[in-house]
């Protein structure tokens, strides 16, 4: 007959809770990996995120739709529907979902989690980076399948797709924490048609009378298709202007949005 052999003593084990929350990084990426899935499965989102702007790559590309000058069509709309890209998630997407999650109260139920809202902030950050990227990787994918032979300095795309977002993103949440959510989302899906019209996106800006052109050069979106060309495109080492157009516009798009979010 065999008996079972005795395990620690009691007085050995640790019994005793050890409550607290997870690490603040753990929490951040977990509620970022929840909100792009959210954003994957809803078929709006992904519409304007990623279909969007693919047709409209294929479509003014392999056709003579728009008269886009000298040169390779692909060449001239690749930048300009990237920069779509950067706005249609930084911006419209992030400003409709906002705006609805603070009708509904979700914000604020997130705020009573162990999670800060600096860290709901950072989540939502990086929920807007990873979707770019993706539509960064479908649009230069079906871009070089058209023809496109982008170059120029990576470090400067980069700048420009960061403070775009920046900007974008100061913006969209200044929308959704000001304003109810049926009026965001009109207004946010007006400006996009707006500024996908003359800002420079598929339609070229020297179509425009010059003291017009001037002006909608100092949009965001103008700002960053027109930088991202002159890198891609024309192989410029520091587009100056555009990255100083945009940085103006994140300062004050963040500094707006940190003054009169309101999270209820």
């Amino acid at each position: 007959m065999t008996t079972a052999t005795p395990g620690p003593a009691a007085a050995e084990l640790d019994l005793a809770p050890a409550p607290g929350a997870v690490p603040l990084p753990r929490m951040v990426l977990s509620q970022a990996a929840y909100e792009f899935r959210t954003v994957l499965r809803n078929g709006e989102q992904l519409l304007l995120t990623l279909v969007i702007p693919v047709v409209l790559l294929t479509l003014f590309s392999a056709t003579s739709l728009l008269d886009l000058g000298s040169g390779r069509r692909v060449d001239f709309l690749a930048p300009g529907i990237l920069a779509l890209a950067v706005m249609s998630t930084a911006f419209t997407g992030q400003a409709i979902g906002t705006g609805f999650e603070r009708r509904y109260g979700v914000l604020k139920r997130l705020g009573a989690t162990p999670l800060p809202r600096g860290g709901l902030i950072a989540a939502k950050t990086l929920t807007v980076v990873a979707v770019e990227a993706l539509q960064a990787a479908v649009i230069c994918a079906v871009a070089l399948a058209l023809g496109w032979h982008p170059h120029g300095d990576p470090a400067s795309v980069l700048a420009l797709l960061l403070l775009g977002t920046a900007a974008f993103s100061g913006f969209g949440l200044l929308m959704a924490g000001t304003l109810r959510a049926e009026a965001t989302l009109a207004a946010a899906n007006l400006v996009y048609i707006l500024l996908l019209a003359v800002g420079g996106v598929v339609f070229p800006l020297d179509k425009f009378p010059g003291g017009v052109r001037d002006a909608l050069e100092l949009l965001p979106i103008s700002a960053l298709a027109d930088g991202l060309r002159r890198v891609l495109q024309d192989g410029a080492a520091f587009p100056g202007k555009p990255l100083l157009v945009l940085a103006v516009w994140a300062a004050a798009g963040l500094v707006l949005a940190a003054r009169f979010f309101k999270w209820e």
